[in-house]
């Protein structure tokens, strides 16, 4: 009787084991994103297709999103950083635009005050007009930039984000003087989609995946791109290619909460990547355009701190910040 209960108890430790072994252990419970921009935007589309990826390699169990723009993304980052505190599980997406943000507006609460997690990827802008646009090419554009600035309006994201340096920047080779560029900044691509469909403004700068579903439907024609070298799957030439040296992109990162214990910062990187290297994620940077380039912790962070300088000199540079 002794020895079938042994077996017995062998059997259920076996048993036991077994069901241990097929349940998934997750790096993070519900993953609270922070989404700095309006819902559609860069921001929102990278923190749900990342969501989506974590949920698939099974580093997460469940995901949800917030959404709060203004100020290039830094009131966000306030109620992130403000109510995250000690939390593994939360996420903030970042880019180049908050950069810029918290160098224009200077706010109390800035990237030193949350935790440097993973940059995942850049996305170039592309230079577009609909297609019933007078302007067949970017050669036909800046003839007409170059005659007349202010009569070619340009939409694009927040005052002083990427898109209005990049443009700023553009009319600066060109010898156009700043203050002569028509550039009017919308909070959500959504609205300066409808207004340039509409034909109230002329061109649209931003990045291929808030406005590749227009492009592949024949609503835009791409001009441009500000990558410096051709992207595959888009048919235009590049800036640079065209005499204009220069490159318009915004990387994409995140963030977690302040005040993460070492471990707790590994685990949230961990996750992180092996959500960059599920399916989804894969499919998505095809899909997108995205260009890949991965860089975790300390190394992320002072890229960070490097990209606050080398902003704020172009901020100076187009005059949207004194020196």
């Amino acid at each position: 009787m002794f020895a079938l209960l042994r077996r017995s108890t062998r059997c259920l430790a076996v048993v036991v084991t077994t069901a241990v072994l097929a349940t998934p252990v997750f790096a993070l419970e519900t993953v609270k994103f922070m989404a700095p921009g309006s819902v559609g935007g860069g921001y929102d589309q990278t923190a749900r297709v990342l969501g989506k990826a974590l949920i698939e390699a099974k580093a997460a169990k469940s995901a949800t999103f917030e959404n709060k723009g203004g100020a290039g993304g830094t009131l966000g980052l306030a109620q992130f950083a403000n109510s995250t505190k000690g939390d593994p599980d939360a996420l903030l997406v970042v880019g180049a635009i908050m950069v810029a943000g918290i160098e224009q507006n200077k706010p109390q609460i800035t990237l030193k005050d949350v935790t440097p997690i993973a940059r995942l990827f850049t996305e170039y802008n592309v230079i577009a007009v609909r297609k019933e646009s007078e302007f067949k090419t970017l050669e036909d554009l800046l003839k007409a930039f170059k005659d007349k600035p202010t009569s070619i309006s340009w939409g694009g994201g927040s005052k002083g984000s990427i898109d209005h340096i990049g443009i700023a920047e553009l009319a600066a080779k060109m010898g156009i003087p700043v203050n002569k560029v028509n550039y009017v900044a919308f909070a959500g691509g959504g609205e300066v989609v409808a207004q340039a469909l509409g034909g109230q403004i002329k061109v649209i700068t931003g990045g291929y995946a808030e406005l590749g579903q227009y492009i592949r439907s024949d609503q835009f024609r791409v001009l441009a791109i500000g990558a410096p070298e051709r992207v595959a799957g888009i048919d235009a030439p590049t800036l640079k290619e065209s005499g204009y040296d220069v490159i318009i992109g915004n990387w994409r990162g995140v963030y977690g909460a302040a005040n993460l214990t070492p471990e707790q910062r590994k685990e949230v990187t961990d996750a992180v990547l092996a959500a960059a290297n599920s399916k989804v994620w894969k499919d998505n940077i095809e899909t997108n355009k995205w260009s890949a380039n991965i860089l975790t912790g300390d190394e992320f962070g002072k890229f960070v701190d490097e990209e606050h300088v080398r902003l704020h000199a172009m901020l100076v540079e187009v005059g949207l910040v004194a020196k």
